[in-house]
């Protein structure tokens, strides 16, 4: 009823973050024949009609641009009106990626090739052959099918389940490629440039941990950076399934991106600073840029009705403005993959060839025919035209006057800019008469087709009916040297991309289609016009005023939530607060951002050292100075975050430009504070996360121990069991003497005896983390997690199938039902 503006009204959605209007597809118009109750004009007008597949600018369009010969242009429209398959990936780095493999070769695609004579598709579920180590996998089949067949209905639940633990990611097939194509390594520090909603964000990091031992962290690291807050937070959900401490998400503009650029760091050494500048360097990055988006019309027909030649022409500039300054961020012989969800040649080869002009010989375009060999990919064009206001254009020549900011020279194919003669000229040329000559006119306007020097060959196209996917586009460049500096023409572009801190200009463009990647239709982001500045999120001091806001930038309260509240008792000025004397959330800034929680490096001793203490951290685990928190007020951290070595120097560089990057989320959730009545009587009220669990415990030596098969089922299954409930021997005993707090349960390998109590942790082992009460002990995972881990370990071992076989038979554990329970559940709720 009221009023006043609390904590709520910052992260409410309202209808002014919809600028594009949508329509109400449930609300009648008021010449709706149902309305004066004609029944057989209601059965016609309620039912359902599909998505018009037909749009005649984009035959013509394509057709003239030759992206498919003619003789192939009916499959390619045939195949691009079809669905599209899902595709989905196993996470590499998953402890269970090779029996998931196992699974599905074995179990799943076996099944349904014996079905195969009931009609069934035997390659409802395959490899992609041209992914490395059968990690990705194809599905195509119909609900209906689902609904018949039993192994189907298994395999989609299975798909389900896998995926919300994090072991596997779907995400369209085509999308997996420019990953492969950056040769990306554990070392490397890579920028990923628009990097919402993050299957390749998830896919990099797979990489650089593809060889990390248990309990150690790669040396590389990733920065994923989107603009939209809200697709932000899609991707901060989508890689905390990761669990990586060598991850950094960051809300900039890719266009500007900062470099956190340091003369006071020129004598720092680090693998991610050159030394001679102090800046943050990349050795690979990856400029997925934002796009017109219409490769994914098979999973996104509404593009069918919106789609028209302006949509790329108007992202042109833009595409160029990021890629620039994705090059000029990477390291001397790094590499840069640029890659679209669009057909497009303005977007794609045009985008491409003007890069390479305004790099001169400083960046090369690599030929990587020969990489992906299984990939059906098609040669990148090296002619094309424009199109412009209903008009196809040959060369920057063919604009006429009026249009010149709408069709660039860049979009061409030669690149070169053609200036209208004046009037004195074409006096000079006739011999003093200010008529233009006919002849000379009619030569000169003769419509003659560019093609580029240039070898763009040797950039990819993935069109849809080579391999029954959607369409992509792939250039891969390396930087040979310093990029020149490019002079700033105010008549081109008001903006500098080789330096920071520089304002933008740029035209307002369409509704942009980001490529999504897990198969939902891609969202429609309405690109703001230079005159609107961000809302809710300004910069503290008015160092650098944010013009051109390419999306409407909405409150990050939503980013974090790691803040406890306030004291309602907090003065300002020996006068009482009124906001915080109601209890309303504090307005957290990070540096020179407002709304956005800090990041800190959490130092406060005491705590640290009892939670070393208290777990027996070993020494050599890299533990004081790794540790940040997103509260200014440590006495109220409810998360502690890990951080690794490189993604450390990063944030002290961070720190010591003045917080350039505007950070939205950073580390692996390690410990978390337990706020029960018993944790409050713990010696150390932080328990270990599961998502932190397997990096730290090589490096525990309290507070663990080992239990055989039927006991570890047992607690997974029930949750909580009382101490003299358990069926190992000697078990029950040793974790009632443990201190009260979090523990760790370790499955023994040798389920079959309990003779030793040396924990021993290879890549194989499981564990779990469980709270010690006073006269129980209870698991603290997720019940999803626990469904999942019962699933793995029946799949993996016939003796462990048995077990949980012979748990379901019953819920009463030695005749008494387990009712206890404490209240130590995990939370699932952003952290961040």
């Amino acid at each position: 009823m009221g009023g006043g503006r609390g904590r709520g009204s910052r992260s409410r959605t309202q209808r002014k973050h919809f600028r594009d209007g949508r329509e109400n597809a449930w609300k009648r118009p008021k010449s709706d024949p149902t309305a004066d109750g004609n029944s057989a004009a209601t059965a016609v007008d309620r039912s359902w009609k599909p998505f018009s597949t037909q749009n005649t600018a984009f035959d013509e369009y394509y057709k003239e641009q030759g992206i498919v010969s003619a003789e192939e242009w009916d499959t390619f429209m045939e195949v691009l009106r079809t669905p599209l398959p899902a595709a989905f990936r196993i996470n590499s780095s998953s402890q269970f990626s090779s029996d998931i493999r196992q699974q599905l070769e074995n179990d799943f695609m076996k099944c349904l090739q014996a079905e195969g004579a009931d009609g069934v598709e035997i390659e409802a579920i395959r490899p992609l052959a041209w992914y490395p180590d059968n990690l990705a996998w194809h599905s195509n089949y119909s609900r209906m099918q689902l609904r018949k067949n039993q192994t189907l209905e298994r395999f989609h639940e299975f798909l389900k389940l896998e995926n919300e633990i994090g072991n596997i990611t779907r995400q369209e097939a085509v999308s997996m490629v420019p990953p492969l194509f950056l040769d990306v390594r554990p070392e490397h520090f890579i920028l990923d440039m628009c990097a919402a909603p993050g299957s390749k964000t998830f896919q990099l990091l797979e990489i650089i941990y593809q060889s990390t031992k248990p309990g150690l962290l790669p040396d590389g690291m990733v920065i994923a950076n989107d603009l939209d807050v809200q697709r932000c937070n899609l991707l901060i959900h989508q890689t905390k399934r990761m669990c990586t401490a060598n991850l950094i998400v960051t809300n900039n503009e890719a266009q500007q991106f900062p470099g956190c650029r340091s003369k006071a760091l020129s004598k720092h050494s680090g693998p991610e600073l050159e030394q001679s500048m102090g800046q943050l360097l990349f050795d690979r990055v990856l400029c997925d840029v934002p796009c017109s988006g219409d490769g994914t019309l098979r999973k996104a027909p509404d593009l069918w009705r919106k789609w028209s030649p302006g949509m790329g022409n108007g992202l042109h500039n833009l595409q160029i403005q990021i890629a620039m300054r994705g090059l000029a961020l990477l390291k001397v012989g790094g590499k840069m993959v640029y890659s679209t969800c669009s057909m497009n040649p303005v977007e794609n080869e045009a985008v491409v060839a003007e890069i390479l002009r305004k790099c001169g010989g400083s960046v090369e375009l690599l030929d990587v025919s020969n990489e992906l060999p299984n990939l059906v990919r098609r040669p990148g064009l090296r002619k094309w035209k424009v199109r412009d206001r209903g008009v196809w254009l040959a060369s920057h020549k063919d604009v006429i006057k009026n249009r010149h900011f709408g069709a660039v020279p860049g979009m061409f194919p030669s690149g070169r800019t053609y200036v209208p003669p004046t009037e004195e000229d074409i006096k000079n040329e006739n011999g003093g008469n200010s008529e233009p000559n006919q002849e000379s006119q009619t030569s000169n306007e003769d419509f003659v087709e560019e093609t580029s020097d240039l070898p763009l060959e040797r950039c990819m196209r993935i069109v849809p009916h080579d391999q029954n996917s959607g369409a992509f586009f792939i250039a891969v460049l390396q930087k040979l040297s310093p990029l020149p500096a490019i002079p700033e023409n105010p008549k081109k572009q008001k903006i500098s991309i080789a330096k920071k801190d520089e304002t933008q200009e740029q035209n307002s463009v369409p509704s942009v289609e980001y490529n999504d990647e897990q198969g939902q239709e891609s969202k429609s982001v309405v690109m703001e016009s230079a005159s609107e500045a961000a809302s809710d999120i300004d910069l503290v001091d008015n160092e650098q005023e944010e013009k051109d806001v390419p999306m409407e930038a909405t409150p990050c309260d939503d980013v974090s939530t790691d803040n406890a509240l306030e004291d309602a008792r907090v003065t300002v000025n020996g006068k009482s607060d009124p906001d915080k004397a109601t209890g309303k959330r504090k307005l957290q800034t990070q540096g020179r951002w407002k709304g956005v929680d800090p990041v800190l490096f959490f130092n406060d001793e005491p705590t640290i050292n009892s939670i070393i203490a208290f777990y027996g951290i070993d020494e050599s685990f890299p533990f004081k100075g790794h540790l940040i928190s997103r509260n200014s007020d440590s006495n109220h951290v409810k998360r502690i975050y890990y951080i690794s070595k490189s993604v450390k120097d990063a944030l002290e560089l961070n720190i010591l430009v003045g917080q350039q990057l505007k950070i939205a989320s950073v580390g692996l959730k390690m410990f978390e504070r337990q706020t029960s009545r018993e944790g409050t009587d713990a010696s150390c009220s932080f328990r270990i996360s599961s998502e932190g669990l397997p990096l730290i415990l090589p490096h525990i030596t309290k507070q663990i121990l080992n239990a055989t098969a039927v006991d570890f089922i047992h607690i997974l299954k029930y949750k909580t069991i009382k101490f003299h409930d358990f069926v190992g021997a000697g078990f029950g005993e040793k974790a009632s003497k443990l201190m009260m707090g979090c523990c760790v349960i370790v499955l023994k390998k040798d389920y079959d005896q309990d003779s030793s109590d040396t924990v021993k942790v290879d890549a194989s082992t499981i564990a779990v983390g469980c709270w010690k009460g006073r006269g129980s002990l209870s698991v603290m995972v997720t019940a999803i997690d626990c469904q999942e881990l019962l699933e793995r370990l029946s799949v993996r071992d016939e003796g462990m199938k048995e077990i949980i076989a012979q748990g379901k038979e019953s819920k009463v554990l030695n005749g008494k039902d387990q009712k206890e329970e404490i209240e130590v559940t995990e939370e699932v709720a952003p952290e961040q």
